[in-house]
């Protein structure tokens, strides 16, 4: 990071007050007859009642619209392990993002506990206050485990965005690129450099989506992971395959797919020119990727590339999935994020790509015409489309599947943030 940015992103947090979260108020409070209705006397009658039926603590409190983001700060961004408090500022973002792209009220919780089984009671204790629980930078395996018994022990969604988030957009990013590359999912070979929780979903939901397992080749420190080797986890064994390949030499030699969820400038030039024709090229290494998309150019000028950075085409950013995610399932008060509705999302966001695109979400990102193509297989952030395009397939994919409480909303599908209910 420049040392320019460095400084602005350090004011940024601290001033003009520190933080970049805080409460408002949605109910007047100027009045004696107000706070007798906001607290005593007034606030008896509702919590009689929540205990008489808990479903309307829907109707009575801000339950319904707020999600709490919660880590123990063991696999911060690029960071690392540096403890439950250094891990606040994302969280807090994460909380923006919330508010700034669904509207949905969001606060961040920081357990400081690397037991997983602390974290998951504390958790537990705690969820019934919220609508839905978004778990964040906590370190692979035990990420996975934290998710399922959480997803078993709450009655809300539970969903953990570097996993989910991750996989779902990277998805919709790559069925397009297929689709532009004149390849198949169902037939394509794919490299996954990297081992950890985004790389384990992303190649569960690519499965999900049709690409056979058989035809991942996934690798971690040690190389690829094949069937002979008896180092591995649960979830790693997962993807282990019958292949005499052990490098990633070997394993990208022919292969129509990279996909890179690992560290800088891992994928080399040479072996980015062993790969088939119209290779496909996910380098999603933040804030480096396994190989600069200038270089990648350079050599193959038939590649299709996506980053996870902003200043190139075709960024894989989870804030085109998890803000309308939530919003959608928090309208139809689902009890669980499930498959039908992330491939819902999938499939929402690669569809939208193929849209026309408005000229304000043109003017915001610089005046460059955008279309569906090798430099824009996935929506824009800042497309206001996002909020009901994502938030209606989740919702509809709720109620058919049966994992929501509500019938799909009349108010669907949203406009803007001042239709949210």
């Amino acid at each position: 990071m420049s040392e320019d940015l460095r400084t602005a992103a350090l004011e940024y947090h601290a001033n003009p007050k520190p933080g970049k979260i805080s409460i408002e108020l949605t109910k007047p409070a100027e009045t004696a007859r107000h706070l007798a209705l906001a607290y005593s006397p007034g606030v008896a009658e509702p919590v009689r009642e929540i205990a008489k039926d808990p479903e309307n603590a829907y109707k009575y409190t801000a339950k319904g619209n707020l999600v709490a983001v919660i880590s123990n700060g063991s696999a911060i961004l690029g960071l690392g392990n540096l403890g439950a408090l250094p891990s606040k500022p994302v969280m807090e973002g994460k909380s923006l993002l919330f508010k700034r792209f669904a509207g949905i009220n969001s606060i961040d919780i920081e357990v400081d506990s690397e037991s997983p089984q602390a974290f998951i009671d504390t958790v537990k204790r705690i969820a019934i206050s919220f609508g839905g629980i978004n778990l964040e930078d906590i370190k692979a395996p035990e990420c996975f485990d934290i998710e399922r018994e959480l997803i078993e022990l709450c009655s809300i969604p539970v969903f953990h965005d570097d996993q989910h988030g991750t996989a779902i957009v990277t998805a919709a990013g790559m069925l397009n690129a297929l689709e532009l590359a004149g390849k198949s999912i169902s037939d394509v070979s794919m490299v996954c450099l990297g081992a950890g929780a985004a790389a384990i979903a992303c190649c569960k939901l690519l499965i999900s989506c049709g690409m056979k397992p058989e035809n991942i080749y996934m690798l971690d420190r040690k190389g690829v992971i094949h069937s002979g080797r008896h180092d591995l986890n649960q979830y790693k064994a997962a993807f282990a395959n019958e292949t005499s390949k052990r490098t990633l030499d070997d394993a990208i030699e022919g292969a129509d797919v990279f996909l890179g969820l690992s560290g800088p400038n891992l994928l080399s030039p040479e072996q980015l020119k062993k790969m088939a024709p119209n290779p496909i090229v996910f380098a999603c290494s933040n804030p480096d990727p396994e190989i600069k998309p200038e270089l990648a150019l350079s050599v193959r000028d038939d590649v299709i590339m996506a980053t996870g950075r902003s200043d190139y085409p075709n960024q894989v950013n989870n804030v085109l999935g998890f803000p309308f995610i939530f919003r959608g399932a928090l309208d139809v008060r689902a009890t669980v994020i499930n498959e039908e509705m992330k491939l819902a999302a999938v499939h929402a966001l690669k569809d939208l790509a193929k849209e026309p695109v408005p000229e304000d979400v043109i003017n915001a990102y610089g005046g460059k015409s955008l279309s569906f193509g090798r430099d824009y297989i996935i929506p824009k952030p800042m497309d206001v489309r996002l909020l009901g395009v994502v938030s209606a397939a989740v919702a509809k994919a709720a109620v058919d599947s049966g994992a929501a409480k509500l019938v799909y909303p009349d108010h669907y599908p949203l406009q803007a943030i001042e239709d949210i209910k």
